[in-house]
Protein backbone atom coordinates (compact mmCIF):
# COMPACT_ATOMS: atom_id res chain seq x y z
CA UNK A 1 0.00 0.00 0.00
CA UNK A 2 1.17 3.57 -0.97
CA UNK A 3 2.49 5.51 2.05
CA UNK A 4 0.60 8.09 1.57
CA UNK A 5 -2.45 5.61 2.33
CA UNK A 6 -0.64 3.68 4.77
CA UNK A 7 0.49 6.65 6.91
CA UNK A 8 -2.24 8.15 9.35
CA UNK A 9 -0.13 10.96 10.58
CA UNK A 10 -0.02 12.92 7.18
CA UNK A 11 -3.59 13.45 6.99
CA UNK A 12 -4.00 13.94 10.40
CA UNK A 13 -2.32 16.77 10.72
CA UNK A 14 -3.18 18.47 7.56
CA UNK A 15 -6.76 18.50 8.97
CA UNK A 16 -5.98 19.79 12.34
CA UNK A 17 -4.50 22.91 10.37
CA UNK A 18 -7.05 23.82 8.21
CA UNK A 19 -9.61 23.53 10.67
CA UNK A 20 -7.27 25.28 13.11
CA UNK A 21 -7.20 27.73 10.49
CA UNK A 22 -11.33 27.95 9.64
CA UNK A 23 -12.00 27.96 12.98
CA UNK A 24 -9.66 31.21 13.46
CA UNK A 25 -11.95 32.73 10.73
CA UNK A 26 -14.59 33.32 11.83
CA UNK A 27 -15.41 35.01 7.27
CA UNK A 28 -14.49 32.03 6.11
CA UNK A 29 -16.65 29.69 8.45
CA UNK A 30 -20.03 31.61 7.78
CA UNK A 31 -19.98 31.66 4.52
CA UNK A 32 -19.51 27.83 4.57
CA UNK A 33 -22.15 27.49 7.18
CA UNK A 34 -24.77 29.83 8.33
CA UNK A 35 -24.66 32.09 5.53
CA UNK A 36 -25.56 29.63 2.97
CA UNK A 37 -28.12 28.47 5.82
CA UNK A 38 -29.82 31.42 5.73
CA UNK A 39 -29.61 32.28 2.11
CA UNK A 40 -31.34 29.30 1.50
CA UNK A 41 -34.05 29.18 3.75
CA UNK A 42 -34.95 32.87 2.42
CA UNK A 43 -34.95 31.37 -1.04
CA UNK A 44 -37.05 28.34 0.46
CA UNK A 45 -39.69 31.02 2.45
CA UNK A 46 -39.76 33.38 -0.56
CA UNK A 47 -41.79 30.63 -2.93
CA UNK A 48 -43.36 29.58 0.01
CA UNK A 49 -46.91 30.55 -1.96
CA UNK A 50 -46.07 27.67 -5.08
CA UNK A 51 -48.10 29.82 -7.16
CA UNK A 52 -48.59 33.65 -7.20
CA UNK A 53 -51.87 34.54 -6.68
CA UNK A 54 -53.94 37.57 -6.23
CA UNK A 55 -51.57 39.61 -8.76
CA UNK A 56 -53.14 43.21 -9.18
CA UNK A 57 -54.11 44.17 -12.44
CA UNK A 58 -56.02 47.37 -13.02
CA UNK A 59 -59.04 48.43 -15.35
CA UNK A 60 -60.25 50.73 -18.04
CA UNK A 61 -63.92 50.68 -18.39
CA UNK A 62 -65.22 52.66 -21.48
CA UNK A 63 -68.41 50.64 -21.56
CA UNK A 64 -69.95 50.69 -17.73
CA UNK A 65 -72.28 48.14 -18.54
CA UNK A 66 -73.58 45.07 -17.40
CA UNK A 67 -71.26 42.53 -19.18
CA UNK A 68 -68.38 45.01 -18.51
CA UNK A 69 -69.22 44.57 -14.59
CA UNK A 70 -70.26 40.81 -15.29
CA UNK A 71 -66.29 40.61 -16.97
CA UNK A 72 -64.76 42.15 -14.30
CA UNK A 73 -66.37 40.30 -11.18
CA UNK A 74 -64.99 37.00 -12.99
CA UNK A 75 -61.53 38.78 -13.14
CA UNK A 76 -61.50 39.51 -9.88
CA UNK A 77 -62.53 36.02 -8.66
CA UNK A 78 -60.23 34.35 -10.74
CA UNK A 79 -57.64 33.19 -8.16
CA UNK A 80 -54.35 34.83 -9.75
CA UNK A 81 -56.13 38.19 -10.00
CA UNK A 82 -57.09 41.19 -8.01
CA UNK A 83 -58.23 43.99 -9.37
CA UNK A 84 -57.05 46.47 -7.56
CA UNK A 85 -57.56 49.74 -9.69
CA UNK A 86 -60.10 51.52 -11.81
CA UNK A 87 -59.02 53.84 -14.35
CA UNK A 88 -61.04 56.86 -15.54
CA UNK A 89 -58.29 57.67 -18.78
CA UNK A 90 -55.09 56.00 -20.27
CA UNK A 91 -52.84 58.28 -18.78
CA UNK A 92 -53.88 56.71 -15.23
CA UNK A 93 -53.41 54.10 -16.66
CA UNK A 94 -50.01 54.01 -18.35
CA UNK A 95 -48.90 55.80 -14.90
CA UNK A 96 -49.87 52.65 -12.82
CA UNK A 97 -48.20 50.57 -15.11
CA UNK A 98 -45.21 52.70 -14.96
CA UNK A 99 -45.00 52.89 -11.60
CA UNK A 100 -45.56 49.08 -11.02
CA UNK A 101 -48.67 49.76 -9.29
CA UNK A 102 -50.82 47.28 -11.47
CA UNK A 103 -49.04 44.33 -13.89
CA UNK A 104 -51.52 44.78 -16.30
CA UNK A 105 -54.88 46.82 -17.62
CA UNK A 106 -57.70 45.54 -19.27
CA UNK A 107 -59.16 48.27 -21.51
CA UNK A 108 -62.47 47.96 -22.20
CA UNK A 109 -64.02 49.64 -25.04
CA UNK A 110 -66.96 51.83 -24.94
CA UNK A 111 -70.17 50.37 -26.71
CA UNK A 112 -68.86 46.63 -25.82
CA UNK A 113 -72.53 45.27 -24.68
CA UNK A 114 -73.93 47.27 -27.88
CA UNK A 115 -71.60 45.16 -30.52
CA UNK A 116 -72.30 41.72 -28.80
CA UNK A 117 -76.18 42.32 -28.54
CA UNK A 118 -75.94 43.03 -32.58
CA UNK A 119 -73.54 40.26 -33.14
CA UNK A 120 -70.53 41.95 -33.64
CA UNK A 121 -67.21 40.81 -32.30
CA UNK A 122 -65.72 42.89 -29.42
CA UNK A 123 -62.19 43.58 -29.15
CA UNK A 124 -60.41 43.40 -25.50
CA UNK A 125 -56.87 44.78 -24.85
CA UNK A 126 -54.45 43.52 -22.50
CA UNK A 127 -51.62 46.10 -21.73
CA UNK A 128 -49.45 44.44 -19.60
CA UNK A 129 -46.04 44.75 -18.70
CA UNK A 130 -43.71 42.03 -20.53
CA UNK A 131 -40.79 42.93 -18.64
CA UNK A 132 -42.17 40.36 -15.47
CA UNK A 133 -42.11 37.34 -17.55
CA UNK A 134 -43.62 34.92 -14.89
CA UNK A 135 -46.25 37.65 -13.80
CA UNK A 136 -46.78 38.97 -17.50
CA UNK A 137 -47.51 34.94 -18.31
CA UNK A 138 -49.81 34.19 -15.54
CA UNK A 139 -51.80 37.50 -16.16
CA UNK A 140 -52.13 36.66 -19.56
CA UNK A 141 -53.13 32.80 -18.95
CA UNK A 142 -56.30 33.91 -16.62
CA UNK A 143 -57.41 36.51 -18.49
CA UNK A 144 -57.45 34.39 -21.43
CA UNK A 145 -59.45 31.59 -19.40
CA UNK A 146 -61.99 34.22 -18.17
CA UNK A 147 -62.55 35.95 -21.10
CA UNK A 148 -63.24 32.79 -23.07
CA UNK A 149 -65.61 31.37 -20.67
CA UNK A 150 -67.28 34.33 -20.74
CA UNK A 151 -67.39 34.55 -24.29
CA UNK A 152 -68.65 30.88 -24.78
CA UNK A 153 -71.71 31.71 -22.12
CA UNK A 154 -72.72 34.59 -24.62
CA UNK A 155 -72.40 32.39 -27.48
CA UNK A 156 -74.21 29.59 -26.06
CA UNK A 157 -76.77 31.70 -24.72
CA UNK A 158 -77.25 33.43 -28.36
CA UNK A 159 -77.66 29.65 -29.80
CA UNK A 160 -80.16 28.27 -27.37
CA UNK A 161 -82.51 31.88 -28.21
CA UNK A 162 -82.34 30.50 -31.47
CA UNK A 163 -83.69 27.66 -30.34
CA UNK A 164 -80.82 24.97 -30.17
CA UNK A 165 -80.69 22.74 -27.06
CA UNK A 166 -77.86 22.97 -24.78
CA UNK A 167 -76.11 20.31 -25.71
CA UNK A 168 -76.25 20.83 -29.17
CA UNK A 169 -75.83 24.40 -29.02
CA UNK A 170 -72.78 23.12 -26.97
CA UNK A 171 -71.56 20.78 -29.39
CA UNK A 172 -71.86 23.08 -32.35
CA UNK A 173 -70.19 25.75 -30.62
CA UNK A 174 -66.82 23.18 -29.67
CA UNK A 175 -66.54 20.74 -32.96
CA UNK A 176 -63.54 20.11 -32.18
CA UNK A 177 -61.90 19.84 -28.60
CA UNK A 178 -58.38 19.36 -26.71
CA UNK A 179 -57.77 17.82 -24.00
CA UNK A 180 -53.82 19.17 -22.02
CA UNK A 181 -52.10 17.33 -19.45
CA UNK A 182 -49.25 18.68 -17.41
CA UNK A 183 -47.22 14.77 -16.65
CA UNK A 184 -44.54 17.12 -13.93
CA UNK A 185 -45.55 19.77 -12.21
CA UNK A 186 -49.49 19.99 -13.26
CA UNK A 187 -49.44 22.76 -10.65
CA UNK A 188 -46.97 25.02 -11.57
CA UNK A 189 -45.36 25.64 -8.27
CA UNK A 190 -42.87 27.69 -8.11
CA UNK A 191 -41.15 26.25 -5.41
CA UNK A 192 -41.14 22.70 -6.50
CA UNK A 193 -39.21 23.72 -9.81
CA UNK A 194 -37.64 26.86 -9.28
CA UNK A 195 -36.34 27.47 -5.31
CA UNK A 196 -35.09 23.64 -5.45
CA UNK A 197 -32.80 24.56 -8.70
CA UNK A 198 -31.90 27.61 -6.86
CA UNK A 199 -30.55 25.41 -3.76
CA UNK A 200 -27.97 23.73 -6.03
CA UNK A 201 -27.29 27.24 -7.85
CA UNK A 202 -26.48 28.81 -4.25
CA UNK A 203 -24.21 25.68 -3.36
CA UNK A 204 -21.80 25.29 -6.44
CA UNK A 205 -20.80 29.38 -6.30
CA UNK A 206 -19.67 29.19 -2.79
CA UNK A 207 -18.37 25.93 -3.63
CA UNK A 208 -15.92 27.06 -6.16
CA UNK A 209 -15.06 30.20 -4.46
CA UNK A 210 -14.23 28.15 -1.18
CA UNK A 211 -11.96 25.59 -2.86
CA UNK A 212 -9.96 28.92 -4.60
CA UNK A 213 -9.62 31.22 -1.67
CA UNK A 214 -8.65 28.30 0.52
CA UNK A 215 -5.92 27.52 -1.72
CA UNK A 216 -5.13 30.87 -3.50
CA UNK A 217 -4.79 32.23 0.19
CA UNK A 218 -2.04 29.79 1.09
CA UNK A 219 -0.16 31.26 -2.18
CA UNK A 220 -1.01 34.93 -1.29
CA UNK A 221 0.12 34.59 2.08
CA UNK A 222 3.49 32.79 1.52
CA UNK A 223 1.81 30.36 3.99
CA UNK A 224 1.86 27.13 1.23
CA UNK A 225 5.46 25.67 2.43
CA UNK A 226 3.70 25.37 6.04
CA UNK A 227 0.65 23.72 4.35
CA UNK A 228 2.71 20.97 2.40
CA UNK A 229 4.90 20.68 5.44
CA UNK A 230 2.23 19.76 7.48
CA UNK A 231 1.28 17.02 5.46
CA UNK A 232 5.09 15.63 5.47
CA UNK A 233 5.49 17.57 2.16
CA UNK A 234 2.34 14.54 0.13
CA UNK A 235 0.34 16.58 -1.81
CA UNK A 236 -2.82 14.71 -1.68
CA UNK A 237 -3.08 15.04 1.97
CA UNK A 238 -2.58 18.73 1.88
CA UNK A 239 -4.82 19.19 -1.02
CA UNK A 240 -8.10 16.87 0.25
CA UNK A 241 -7.78 18.32 3.66
CA UNK A 242 -7.80 21.93 2.53
CA UNK A 243 -10.95 21.07 0.85
CA UNK A 244 -12.35 18.51 3.25
CA UNK A 245 -13.85 20.95 5.90
CA UNK A 246 -15.60 23.10 2.97
CA UNK A 247 -17.20 20.12 1.55
CA UNK A 248 -18.80 18.45 4.60
CA UNK A 249 -19.80 22.11 5.74
CA UNK A 250 -21.49 22.61 2.54
CA UNK A 251 -23.05 19.02 2.35
CA UNK A 252 -24.32 19.55 5.97
CA UNK A 253 -25.99 22.93 4.34
CA UNK A 254 -27.93 20.94 1.78
CA UNK A 255 -28.70 18.04 3.76
CA UNK A 256 -30.34 20.64 6.11
CA UNK A 257 -31.78 22.25 2.91
CA UNK A 258 -33.38 19.05 0.99
CA UNK A 259 -34.79 17.71 4.62
CA UNK A 260 -36.83 21.07 5.15
CA UNK A 261 -37.59 20.37 1.16
CA UNK A 262 -38.53 16.55 1.97
CA UNK A 263 -41.12 17.31 4.47
CA UNK A 264 -42.68 19.90 2.18
CA UNK A 265 -43.60 17.00 0.02
CA UNK A 266 -41.29 18.00 -2.84
CA UNK A 267 -38.73 14.92 -2.94
CA UNK A 268 -39.76 11.61 -3.94
CA UNK A 269 -39.81 8.79 -1.77
CA UNK A 270 -36.72 7.29 -2.82
CA UNK A 271 -34.71 9.65 -4.19
CA UNK A 272 -32.92 11.39 -1.29
CA UNK A 273 -29.94 9.39 -1.37
CA UNK A 274 -29.05 9.84 -4.82
CA UNK A 275 -29.44 13.50 -4.80
CA UNK A 276 -27.36 14.44 -1.61
CA UNK A 277 -24.74 12.05 -3.85
CA UNK A 278 -25.47 13.91 -6.88
CA UNK A 279 -25.08 17.25 -5.30
CA UNK A 280 -21.96 16.15 -3.12
CA UNK A 281 -20.30 15.38 -6.01
CA UNK A 282 -21.43 18.43 -7.54
CA UNK A 283 -19.41 20.39 -4.19
CA UNK A 284 -16.57 18.19 -4.76
CA UNK A 285 -16.02 19.41 -8.91
CA UNK A 286 -16.39 22.96 -7.74
CA UNK A 287 -14.35 22.84 -4.55
CA UNK A 288 -11.65 21.22 -7.05
CA UNK A 289 -12.07 23.36 -10.23
CA UNK A 290 -11.22 26.49 -7.52
CA UNK A 291 -8.35 24.83 -5.96
CA UNK A 292 -6.76 23.78 -9.55
CA UNK A 293 -7.44 27.15 -10.73
CA UNK A 294 -5.99 28.98 -8.28
CA UNK A 295 -3.05 26.83 -8.41
CA UNK A 296 -2.56 27.49 -12.01
CA UNK A 297 -2.76 31.28 -12.24
CA UNK A 298 -1.14 31.41 -9.03
CA UNK A 299 -3.45 34.16 -8.09
CA UNK A 300 -6.34 34.81 -5.89
CA UNK A 301 -8.26 37.75 -7.58
CA UNK A 302 -8.02 35.34 -10.64
CA UNK A 303 -9.73 32.74 -9.38
CA UNK A 304 -12.17 34.56 -7.83
CA UNK A 305 -12.92 36.38 -11.01
CA UNK A 306 -13.41 32.94 -13.07
CA UNK A 307 -15.30 31.62 -10.06
CA UNK A 308 -17.73 34.29 -10.85
CA UNK A 309 -17.36 34.06 -14.57
CA UNK A 310 -18.19 30.18 -14.40
CA UNK A 311 -20.61 30.05 -12.05
CA UNK A 312 -22.55 33.37 -11.67
CA UNK A 313 -24.06 32.53 -15.06
CA UNK A 314 -24.41 29.12 -14.81
CA UNK A 315 -28.37 28.91 -13.76
CA UNK A 316 -28.72 31.15 -16.87
CA UNK A 317 -27.45 28.74 -19.21
CA UNK A 318 -28.83 25.27 -17.50
CA UNK A 319 -32.44 25.12 -20.07
CA UNK A 320 -34.68 26.19 -16.82
CA UNK A 321 -34.77 29.81 -17.46
CA UNK A 322 -34.24 29.46 -21.66
CA UNK A 323 -34.22 26.43 -23.65
CA UNK A 324 -31.00 24.96 -24.11
CA UNK A 325 -32.47 24.03 -27.82
CA UNK A 326 -33.24 27.40 -28.44
CA UNK A 327 -30.13 28.86 -28.03
CA UNK A 328 -27.07 29.83 -30.40
CA UNK A 329 -24.94 26.84 -30.80
CA UNK A 330 -21.64 28.69 -29.24
CA UNK A 331 -23.77 29.16 -26.33
CA UNK A 332 -25.40 26.34 -26.10
CA UNK A 333 -21.87 24.44 -26.20
CA UNK A 334 -21.09 26.32 -23.37
CA UNK A 335 -24.21 25.67 -21.73
CA UNK A 336 -22.91 21.90 -21.84
CA UNK A 337 -19.57 22.03 -20.84
CA UNK A 338 -20.75 23.23 -17.09
CA UNK A 339 -20.95 20.67 -15.22
CA UNK A 340 -23.97 22.24 -13.32
CA UNK A 341 -26.23 22.11 -16.27
CA UNK A 342 -25.55 18.09 -15.90
CA UNK A 343 -26.06 18.59 -12.01
CA UNK A 344 -29.80 20.19 -12.55
CA UNK A 345 -31.02 18.34 -15.57
CA UNK A 346 -30.32 15.13 -13.28
CA UNK A 347 -32.16 16.94 -10.23
CA UNK A 348 -35.12 17.51 -12.16
CA UNK A 349 -34.99 14.54 -13.61
CA UNK A 350 -35.42 13.09 -10.24
CA UNK A 351 -37.61 15.39 -8.57
CA UNK A 352 -40.14 15.77 -11.57
CA UNK A 353 -40.07 14.16 -14.44
CA UNK A 354 -39.92 10.37 -12.37
CA UNK A 355 -36.13 9.43 -13.56
CA UNK A 356 -34.74 6.44 -11.22
CA UNK A 357 -32.05 7.04 -9.39
CA UNK A 358 -30.44 4.39 -11.88
CA UNK A 359 -31.03 6.82 -14.48
CA UNK A 360 -28.47 9.34 -13.20
CA UNK A 361 -25.33 6.72 -13.31
CA UNK A 362 -24.08 8.11 -16.19
CA UNK A 363 -23.85 11.74 -15.08
CA UNK A 364 -22.53 10.79 -11.56
CA UNK A 365 -19.97 8.75 -12.65
CA UNK A 366 -18.81 11.77 -14.76
CA UNK A 367 -18.82 14.59 -11.85
CA UNK A 368 -16.73 12.00 -10.46
CA UNK A 369 -14.17 11.51 -12.95
CA UNK A 370 -13.99 15.15 -13.73
CA UNK A 371 -13.44 15.80 -9.61
CA UNK A 372 -10.46 13.14 -9.71
CA UNK A 373 -9.05 14.60 -12.69
CA UNK A 374 -8.95 18.48 -11.47
CA UNK A 375 -7.45 16.47 -7.92
CA UNK A 376 -4.58 14.83 -9.64
CA UNK A 377 -3.72 17.85 -11.75
CA UNK A 378 -4.06 20.13 -8.47
CA UNK A 379 -1.69 17.39 -6.43
CA UNK A 380 0.65 18.08 -9.88
CA UNK A 381 0.87 21.73 -9.55
CA UNK A 382 1.25 21.86 -5.72
CA UNK A 383 4.83 20.67 -4.87
CA UNK A 384 6.16 22.70 -7.46
CA UNK A 385 4.57 25.98 -6.20
CA UNK A 386 4.54 26.16 -2.82
CA UNK A 387 8.28 25.63 -2.54
CA UNK A 388 8.70 28.49 -5.26
CA UNK A 389 8.74 32.21 -3.84
CA UNK A 390 7.95 33.94 -6.95
CA UNK A 391 4.51 32.10 -6.85
CA UNK A 392 4.18 33.71 -3.49
CA UNK A 393 2.15 37.25 -2.78
CA UNK A 394 0.58 37.57 -5.85
CA UNK A 395 -3.04 39.13 -5.29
Amino acid sequence: MPETLSNPRPWRDSLRRECALLWARPFDLAMLSWVPLLLGMMVIWSFAAGLPTRLPIGVLDGDHSALSRQLQRMLDGAPGLRISAQFSDEQAMQRALRAGEVYAALVIPPDLARSIKHGQAGQLALLHNAQFSSHSGLIQKDVRTVVATLSAGIELTAREKRGQSPLAAKEAFEPLRSSLGALYNGALNYQQFLATALIPALLHLLAMVAGGWTVGRELRDATAPAWLAASGGQALPALLAKLAPAWLLLNLVNFAFWLILGRLGLVPEGTLTTLLLLHGLMIALYLALGAAIALAGRSLRLVLSAAGFITAPAFAFSGLAFPLMAMPEGARMWAQALPFTWVLQGQIGLLQAGLSPAGLQATLGGLALASLALLMAACFMLPRLALRPSSWGRR
